[in-house]
């Protein structure tokens, strides 16, 4: 489903774009599409995770970094096992910081895998 931005809708706040736009793709043109399985754990994660942790937030959550291809998590450092190579993870913000989320994703009662918080104020979920 698209909507008049054409950008294609994984759940009510959380576009495909969002959720595979990367930087470090645009600037060495590199193909960061995800193949369909990838897609697919997307946008569970945008429906089951991303959307009710919005929900409880009670505002927007930026995501600045979701699925990457091997060659796109090479270059930004990540583990060669990193969940974001299956669509499984996303690094997200918000103003108040990365503690903030956490807190809140503890007391949601939301199944997921793992919640990092990286000392540059980023933080990590993954289902």
């Amino acid at each position: 489903m698209t909507d008049k931005t054409n950008k294609t809708k994984l759940s009510e706040h959380f576009s495909k774009e969002e959720m595979t736009y990367s930087r470090i793709a645009v600037d060495n043109e590199l193909d960061d599409e995800p193949p369909p399985a990838a897609l697919h754990a997307l946008g569970y994660l945008a429906t089951r995770l991303l959307e009710p942790l919005r929900g409880l937030y009670n505002g927007p959550i930026a995501v600045l970094s979701g699925y990457r291809s091997a060659a796109v998590n090479r270059l930004a450092g990540g583990v060669g096992n990193s969940q974001h190579l299956k669509g499984e993870a996303a690094d997200c913000y918000i103003p108040e910081g990365p503690g903030r989320l956490l807190e809140i994703l503890l007391k949601s009662g939301l199944t997921f895998d793992q919640a990092i918080i990286y000392k540059n104020a980023g933080f990590c979920i993954s289902r």
